[in-house]
Order: structure tokens, then C-alpha cells, then sequence
């Protein structure tokens, strides 16, 4: 079992940048494909993106390409979004998750039900 905790949301502008972190229990961390979520008020949680158990490979959502980044530091036991050109839209509560999967095919890995494991959610709101 791991257990997740993001950090590093907040009120940032239109147009600025914010990194999230999201910190792994366990000795194991290098054996999840990880995940980052999103969810605003009244609507269903949404894929961002995932990576890879060695951080090979990512898939976004077309929302955020281009503009997030995902990685992950497996000696830290540490997954990273970075977020730039962030837009009013990108306001949420954001979850990292983790599947218990150790593969490089990330792009199946686009719903919650894919994933085992979830943070508590860390807010991100972009003013205007």
C-alpha cells in the first residue's frame, strides 16, 4: 500500500506558474505508473496526466499539453506537475494517484478507475 500528499497549490494570475508536488509512503514508489487529477466544483474528476513507473514515458490530456509537465524522482519517492500558462479553467482541487502497475504504456492510464491510490487534493485557483 502507499500512502499520497500533494502540496504546493494555491491563488496564482492568469498566466503564472505553480509546481505540485505529490510525496509517496513506502520503499515501493518506483513500482506505481503515477497519476495527476483534477476537480472542479460540480463537475467529475478529470485526467491530467500520467507517467511511467521510470518516468520514460507521459501522456497528458489535451487541455494541459504543452503547457504541464509531468515527472518524478523515484530516489525522493516524489511525483512533480509543474504548470505553466495556467488559465482561470485550470481552477480545481488536484489529486495525484497511483496504480499499481510498473509499465511504460501510460496512455491506458486515463480514468480514476485505472488508478488504486489518492492523495487528499490540493487547490489550485488562476485568477483573471
Amino acid at each position: 500500500q502507499v500512502q499520497l500528499v500533494e502540496s504546493g497549490g494555491g491563488l496564482v494570475q492568469a498566466g503564472g506558474s505553480l509546481r505540485l508536488s505529490c510525496a509517496a509512503s513506502g520503499r515501493t514508489f518506483s513500482s506505481y505508473t503515477m497519476g495527476w487529477f483534477r476537480q472542479a466544483p460540480g463537475k467529475e474528476r478529470e485526467f491530467v496526466a500520467a507517467i511511467s513507473w521510470s518516468g520514460g514515458s507521459t501522456y497528458y490530456a489535451d487541455s494541459v499539453k504543452g503547457r504541464f509537465t509531468i515527472s518524478r524522482d523515484n530516489a525522493k519517492n516524489t511525483m512533480y506537475l509543474q504548470m505553466n500558462s495556467l488559465k482561470p479553467e485550470d481552477t480545481a482541487v488536484y489529486y495525484c494517484a497511483a496504480a499499481k502497475a510498473r509499465t511504460e504504456v501510460v496512455g491506458v492510464f486515463a480514468t480514476p478507475q485505472d488508478f488504486d491510490y489518492w492523495g487528499q487534493g490540493t487547490q489550485v485557483t488562476v485568477s483573471s
